[in-house]
């Protein structure tokens, strides 16, 4: 089959008004692609999903375990599945952005932590997006990679499992023990920076790790991972104020960002933050993700990295918000418009016109992006984005919105436009144009497509009614 008629399959795959016949037929089709994409989608029908669960394509089947908008009871019937690559894609879980996914009842993790194949269980507990209710109730079992995984629950475990874990006979269990017991035990940072070596963990440990003199001292002589140590919260005031002196930018930029520094004190290091350094969100910042009057606190501060830090938590207060939403740092609106339960809407409507960076292209799926008016503004721009945006008011008057679909710029983007008349969806559908197949394609998935159209479009490309479970299930 060529290409064309597999790019309209594919779009109908994703139609969301694909009736459950429509989509029991693409499971059939040839074309692996257009089998995964109707186990891909968010919603299905449940004989669909019944299908889907005993389809002949393992591939198939693994798609819908690592599907993570469908029922997690539903996945977890594939279980039982016969090919045990699909049982595998089943414990590491769905890997989402910035999605959160339902787990899996209980049962289904018990029965993964006791599947047969020893690798099915290890990704459960090494990969798997697994509970904390259930990891900690690993903490006592017979295998050490469970009883590491245990650690992940740190939070969830009485302090008796807690000893027993820091004295596991296994070093890399009382390793994963102390990484998460470090923060208020110097004997344990002090043992993990020893075992760790040069390990990348290192790093880690003695950013968080509690600190005695002697091991920061010794740090501060060997002269290296100073940047990490220089933010660490037990570090003493003298070798602060040492650390904020030293030549390396990183390690006072790092000094700078301290919770105890008054403005004055942070303005007294000769730091720097570019416009293009990446920061991680700082600790002290978001552990107090809810507090509001430290959140204002950061909002007002000079320092671009507390500022950024604020942008991201979701306790931060509207009025801080809107402060942050004028930040002369790009980073720091950026990272609002991406964050914020309810960012400013002239904000990610600003980003999306005038930013430059990648991520400007998601917010118009954030939450509050404007819509009203934005076809007076821009249904004559010169931009092919800019128009587009036009196709998110609610007011499009129907003339431009059948200008935008002949439009080879913007057609493929109007003829998923629900508000577009049947009869065009028809013609975009039938169009042999083969620079206009994008537009071909979603016009396939827009969901004011009839039933009866989207049959006929499967007759045309030849897609049989054969029931995809009488073929033999590929393990």
């Amino acid at each position: 089959m060529g290409d064309r008629w597999a790019g309209l399959l594919h779009g109908l795959a994703g139609n969301e008004a694909a009736p459950a016949d429509v989509l029991l037929r693409l499971l059939g089709h040839e074309d692996e692609r257009v089998r995964r994409a109707v186990a891909r989608r968010v919603v299905l029908p449940q004989e669909v999903i019944e299908a889907v669960l005993v389809h002949p394509d393992r591939d198939v089947r693994a798609t819908f375990a690592e599907n993570g908008s469908a029922d997690p009871d539903q996945r977890a019937r594939l279980v039982d599945d016969p090919a045990p690559g699909v049982q595998l894609v089943l414990a590491h879980g769905p890997m989402t952005y910035r999605q959160r996914v339902a787990p899996l009842p209980d049962w289904a993790y018990e029965r993964l932590l006791n599947h047969p194949k020893a690798l099915v269980r290890q990704e459960l507990v090494t990969w798997g997006a697994t509970p904390a209710h259930v990891l900690a109730g690993l903490a006592d079992h017979g295998e050490p990679l469970f009883r590491r995984a245990a650690c992940r629950a740190w939070d969830r475990l009485p302090d008796e499992a807690r000893e027993r874990l820091l004295h596991d006979e296994d070093p890399d269990v009382r390793e994963a023990a102390a990484l998460w017991a470090c923060h208020e035990d110097e004997e344990r940072t002090a043992w993990l920076v020893d075992r760790l070596g040069e390990g990348w963990q290192v790093g880690e440990v003695l950013a968080k790790g509690r600190l005695t003199r002697e091991l920061a001292e010794r740090v501060i002589a060997e002269g290296e991972r100073l940047a990490a140590i220089a933010g660490n919260p037990s570090l003493p005031r003298d070798l602060v104020a040492r650390l904020a002196v030293d030549p390396d930018p990183r390690v006072r930029l790092h000094v700078s960002a301290r919770p105890e520094l008054s403005e004055s004190e942070r303005a007294a290091v000769d730091y720097t933050v570019g416009a293009e350094d990446r920061l991680p969100v700082l600790d002290w910042v978001w552990e107090r993700r809810e507090d509001a009057a430290l959140l204002r606190e950061c909002a007002r501060s000079p320092h671009p990295w507390l500022r950024r830090s604020a942008a991201v938590c979701p306790g931060l207060p509207s009025d801080a918000a809107e402060l942050l939403a004028q930040d002369e740092d790009f980073a720091v609106r950026l990272l609002l418009a991406e964050f914020h339960p309810e960012p400013p809407p002239e904000l990610l409507l600003d980003l999306y016109l005038h930013g430059t960076h990648r991520a400007v292209r998601m917010l118009v799926i954030r939450p509050g992006f404007p819509a009203a008016g934005l076809a007076a503004r821009f249904g004559d721009s010169a931009d092919p984005d800019r128009r587009c945006l036009a196709l998110r008011d609610p007011d499009l008057e129907p003339e431009l919105l059948d200008r935008f679909s002949r439009d080879p710029e913007t057609r493929a983007y109007a003829a998923r436009d629900p508000r577009l008349p049947v009869s065009r969806i028809r013609e975009l559908l039938a169009d042999p144009d083969p620079e206009a197949m994008a537009a071909a394609q979603a016009a396939a998935a827009n969901p004011v497509l009839p039933a009866e159209d989207m049959r006929r479009l499967l007759d045309r490309a030849g897609v049989p009614e054969i029931p995809v479970n009488d073929r033999t299930i590929d393990c």
